[in-house]
Formats: structure tokens, C-alpha cells, sequence
């Protein structure tokens, strides 16, 4: 069973994007446990993916997002947390930090409601577009946010890249390209059967291409972060 699966936004100009998100998920599962609670958590695409590892789920959210949240637990990220100290025993929180006005204060709370020994694992972009203006407020470099991390008082801070240059590209174009697709429904369905072909052949030699890319840190999509509370 592929998460993805469970999100709405996957089309086919991003597959590639959520693929890769799949790919991480799966790689920290072995993290997931316990009191699960999941920081930002939308419309809740992946709980069904959650649970198969974790005892019971817990999601948070505040009543302002432009999702139709389906939060557990009501709380403004950028302030208190409602949860009681070392309620998780794992918290993720995934492309919801660039959101946030105070990422210092929600960090800082993440630990707080964290248990002692247990892992946070958390996704932010890096080259994204301005999305769901005007709340969105920050782009972390690999450097900020291990720093941030460990002033929140985590330990074994990892920062991942997801992905190199050429996916992070053509991704961008796939998405510049959908969004200028407008027009009455039929024009729409011509253009995009004409687009699909070659977000599809994009999407296929990315992952090839980025062997090409040493240095994956700096143009990236974004990055998945792993911390543990000692």
C-alpha cells in the first residue's frame, strides 16, 4: 500500500514528488510507534499508512487552514500546543513548517510534547513556490535547520535532501505548465492529453539525471529531517 495513495494532490504532472515523499515515509517507518501525532496534518491523507505502525493516531491542526482539516486536536501551531507534556510517542509533521510564522516556537513545543527517546520526523521545501499565500513564511537551508533543531533540544539531528536538480526542474516546469492550462474544458483536456506525454517521459529520466548532481543539498525540493529527544 502506497501513502500517496491517500492524497488528493497527486497528478500526473507531480507523481514523481510523491513517489519520492513514499520513499522517506517508508524509510523512517521503523520510527513510527505508539502515540502517534501528526503536526499539521491537513486532511489526514496518510493516517490510514500511520496506523498500520502505531497504536493510535492523533492529528493536529488549526481551524484557519485552507484545508478541510480533519485535525483530532484544534491548537495554532505557531503557539502552545494542546497536549500535555511527553504525550508522542513520534510526532511528524510534513511540509507545514514554511507555514508558520514562529518555526522556532512550534519546534520547541514538538519537543516539549515528545517522550524521552522518541523521533520527530519532519519535511519542508526548499525550491517550491509560493504557496497558499499569505501564509507562507520560510525556506530552510540544510544549516538552519539543523541548528534550529538542536536549539529545540533534539539530538542526532538528519538532514536529507530529497531529491537533486534535475527533478526539482522538471517538476517546476511540469507545474508552471498545468497552471497555464485554462480555457473552456475541452481546450483543457486537448492541452493537457498534449502535456501528459512529456510529464510523464520528465518524470521517468529525473531520477537518472540526478546522479548527475553532486550535491543534492542545494537545489533540491526540499528536505526530510529525522531528530530524536534524548
Amino acid at each position: 500500500m502506497k501513502p500517496s495513495k491517500y492524497h488528493n494532490n497527486r497528478g500526473w504532472h507531480n507523481w514523481l514528488l510523491y513517489d519520492i515523499g513514499d520513499q522517506f515515509l517508508d524509510k523512517y517507518s521503523q520510527y513510527y510507534s505508539g502515540v502517534f501525532v501528526d503536526l499539521g496534518c491537513g486532511t489526514a491523507p496518510y493516517k490510514k499508512y500511520f496506523l498500520k505502525y502505531c497504536d493510535s493516531y492523533i492529528g493536529v491542526d488549526w481551524t484557519k487552514t485552507q484545508h478541510n482539516s480533519k485535525a483530532d486536536i484544534v491548537s495554532d501551531l505557531n503557539k502552545q500546543i494542546e497536549l500535555n507534556n511527553e504525550t508522542a510517542d513520534t510526532i511528524i509533521s510534513l511540509s507545514v513548517m514554511e507555514h508558520l510564522c514562529e518555526p522556532q516556537v512550534f519546534l520547541n513545543e514538538s519537543y516539549r510534547i515528545l517522550k524521552k527517546g522518541g523521533y520527530i520526523v519532519l519535511q519542508v521545501p526548499w525550491q517550491w513556490w509560493i504557496h497558499e499565500a499569505p501564509h507562507d513564511y520560510f525556506r530552510y537551508t540544510p544549516y538552519g535547520l539543523k541548528y534550529m533543531f538542536e536549539k529545540a533540544g533534539f539530538l542526532d539531528v538528519e538532514v536529507e535532501a530529497q531529491n537533486g536538480f534535475f527533478t526539482t526542474l522538471i517538476v517546476k516546469m511540469n507545474y508552471f505548465s498545468a497552471r497555464l492550462i485554462r480555457g473552456p474544458r475541452l481546450l483543457q483536456w486537448l492541452i493537457k492529453a498534449i502535456l501528459i506525454p512529456f510529464w510523464t517521459l520528465g518524470q521517468i529520466l529525473a531520477p537518472y539525471l540526478d546522479k548527475l548532481d553532486r550535491n543534492w543539498d542545494a537545489e533540491t525540493q526540499g528536505y526530510f529531517i529525522l531528530a530524536r529527544k534524548k
